[in-house]
């Protein structure tokens, strides 16, 4: 697969990295643990050196599963894991990035990914109550020591970004972004531009809305968080079903599948551009895998663009609660 660069430190990663949070995290029961470890190692082998994990995913469960899977392979490919609540014994699960939990949370993933150093350490949520230039000269501090290699950030708005940038270079901000939220392209894309910052989407296919497998009849079982958001009722799956026709139209076009469009979009956005879509199936790894090959022309994204103008998205991405903790 082709290699992309995030940030201006040179952090080369998989153009289509392997985000591994449902693997047993907020999409139903999880599978089995050594398939899954088998899985992420199958994406090795077709390419894959850029692997996205967390402390909150489980917690710390996920961590322990990507380490596992990840060790025999360590100096090939890309750890990025995230800090920022209040986990653990005593923990309230609210935003905690103080400067020493930081350095505890790095210290814990460390032993989790079974590695001597985090390539890509993001703060998972912005916590109002810590100053963001703390944060930065924190994870500073654990570069010069050799245990973080990169910072980044996740949900952050542009203000954020650019204080932080100020005091450690962000390598990459990762945030939602697809054909049915397109917020970033506001205000965070043109920034990461203009810093030099890579930007890694997560939920790159609507939490699998955009593959086209998932209509208003679809149940989602038990610890799936699909069922609580406002953009996943089966109304809201119903009115936007226009989007994943659209990609359908394209694909029909390029022999390819609404998913596979759907990344092939964000690719063709911006070079610095590395979608992390999750998976639990090796066919669908190797159909996202396959997007990287795919070639959108200006022509096909004005048509895309075009098209998706004329449709209106139903339903928040989060809850009003969880909705307040992104983008600050």
């Amino acid at each position: 697969m082709n290699k992309r660069i995030l940030g201006r430190g040179g952090l080369e990663v998989s153009a289509i990295g392997l985000g591994c949070m449902g693997m047993n995290h907020h999409r139903g029961p999880a599978p089995d643990r050594a398939e899954m470890i088998a899985l992420i190692r199958q994406a090795i082998e077709r390419g894959v050196t850029f692997f996205d994990t967390a402390e909150v995913y489980g917690p710390f469960t996920n961590e322990a599963l990507v380490g596992e899977a990840l060790e025999p392979f360590r100096k090939h490919v890309v750890i990025a894991t995230k800090f920022g609540f209040d986990l653990g014994e005593g923990g309230t699960g609210e935003p905690n990035s103080r400067p020493e939990r930081i350095r505890a949370v790095a210290d814990e993933s460390l032993k989790r990914l079974r590695t001597g150093t985090i390539d890509l350490f993001y703060q998972h949520r912005v916590d109002p109550a810590v100053p963001i230039e703390d944060v930065a000269g924190t994870v500073r501090e654990l570069i010069a020591q050799g245990k973080v290699r990169h910072f980044g950030l996740s949900e952050a708005g542009a203000e954020t970004i650019r204080r932080a940038h100020a005091v450690q270079p962000v390598t990459a901000i990762q945030s939602e972004y697809s054909l049915w939220y397109r917020d970033p392209e506001a205000s965070i894309l043109p920034l990461c531009e203009e810093l030099g910052i890579g930007f890694v989407p997560y939920s790159p296919l609507g939490r699998g809305f955009l593959t086209g497998t998932i209509d208003e009849t679809t149940a989602f079982g038990g610890n799936d968080n699909r069922a609580s958001l406002p953009r996943f009722t089966p109304e809201a799956r119903k009115a936007n079903r226009p989007v994943v026709d659209l990609l359908a139209d394209i694909g029909g076009r390029k022999g390819a599948t609404p998913a596979q469009i759907a990344l092939a979009w964000l690719l063709a956005r911006q070079p610095w551009i590395v979608p992390i879509p999750g998976t639990t199936k090796l066919h669908r790894l190797e159909e996202n895998i396959a997007a990287a090959d795919i070639t959108l022309t200006a022509e096909d994204m004005r048509s895309i663009d075009a098209a998706a103008a004329m449709i209106t998205v139903q339903g928040d991405r989060y809850p009003q609660a969880e909705a307040a903790r992104v983008s600050r």
